[in-house]
Order: C-alpha cells, then structure tokens, then sequence
C-alpha cells in the first residue's frame, strides 16, 4: 500500500487527472492547494534569505501556487497505471515545472469514527 503524491504547478491537468484516478478505481483523493517554497520567499518579499535578483526573477515568473493531489493506493498494478497514464498526460506539454509525483509507503490506515 502506497501514498502517491502528485504536485501541480498547471491546475488545468486537475480535472484529468482526477479522471485517470477515477477511472482506474481509486477511491479517493484529497487536494489541497499548496505553494512551492522558492514561490514563497519570493511571492512574500521574505528578505531574510539571501537570493540573487536573477533567481529572485525567475521565480516569481513561475507558478504561484500550486495543486497537491494526495490519494493512498492499495493495488501496485493500480499505481502503475495511474503514474503511466499521468506521466503521459503530461508528457504532451511543453512546459518547464508541471510538477512532480512520488510515493510514500503506507503501514496502517486507522479510521476515525465518531460515537460507537
């Protein structure tokens, strides 16, 4: 069992993405907005750390913010698929930084109930 964690700088891969999930049979997924750190120093005039004004520049041309898709994934056949048919999603755009996905090994889910 495995958590896949997929970040998204373009949010217009969300919608299609959501469908290869959907569609391989994952359950579920939680996505939540996110901001890259380099986004952060920059977006927020953090000037306690140090950068050059080419980097600096660079970075506030990039994404902003960003998507986190987070979903834990029982089926390695499963996960495969999903991380192929994504990976060829966004293989088609020519753009720098879509994102990144990697995963996580999962021990235990425990829910949690409320009452009995």
């Amino acid at each position: 069992m495995k958590a896949l964690v997929i970040v998204l700088n373009i949010d217009d891969y969300l919608e299609d993405i959501l469908t290869i999930l959907a569609n391989n049979k994952v359950k579920g997924a939680t996505i939540i907005d996110s901001q890259g750190m380099g986004s952060a120093i920059v977006n927020n005039e953090i000037s306690s750390i140090p950068l050059f004004s080419s980097l600096k520049m660079l970075l506030s041309e990039r994404h902003p913010r960003n998507k986190t898709i987070f979903s834990v994934i029982h089926n390695d056949d499963i996960l495969n698929n999903v991380v192929a048919e994504i990976q060829a999603l966004l293989r088609k755009d020519h753009h720098q930084g879509i994102g990144f996905m990697f995963t996580v090994p999962v021990d235990n889910i425990f829910l949690i109930k409320n009452g009995n």
